[in-house]
């Protein structure tokens, strides 16, 4: 009888769900079902942040953070004898770069509208003021580092 011929007084009929429960010998045997090996991803980590340029003689790093969604420059280990001089903090402000003081780097956030220019740019700075503090060291002049 449906529902729509019911009256009132008379209850609706049972209906149940079939639930599919694993056996006891699948439930011991380690295979994994087909719903936990979709759900798991194999897929190769990148290290973040990862360095795009260095110069080591010069003390200067370029690298981008993915899971932080920026450019940044790094000078030696961040620490205070590492401080470029103000015409590069000058040239970093002027780029958009501000420095952050917790991971010692000046970052630029980069946005999905424009990553990619964001991205050039920086590499075209870090090549800039790369040249500026070898000049300002006095380190001979090498030609650009290839990405």
């Amino acid at each position: 009888m449906s529902s729509i011929d019911q009256t009132p007084d008379q209850d609706a009929p049972e209906t149940s769900t079939a639930v599919a429960d694993p056996s006891a010998a699948d439930a011991g045997s380690g295979q994994r079902t087909f719903a936990e090996k979709v759900g798991r991803r194999n897929s190769a980590s990148i290290a973040d942040p990862f360095v795009i340029a260095v110069d080591a003689v010069a003390g200067v790093r370029l690298f981008e953070s993915r899971d932080d969604r920026q450019m940044a420059i790094k000078f030696g280990e961040g620490r205070a004898e590492d401080k470029p001089s103000q015409a590069v903090i000058d040239k970093l402000k002027e780029a958009g770069f501000r420095w952050n003081r917790t991971h010692r780097i000046w970052a630029r956030p980069l946005t999905p509208e424009s990553s990619m220019s964001i991205r050039i740019e920086a590499e075209r700075l870090y090549q800039e003021i790369r040249g500026m503090i070898r000049q300002e060291k006095g380190i001979e002049t090498s030609p650009d580092v290839p990405f």
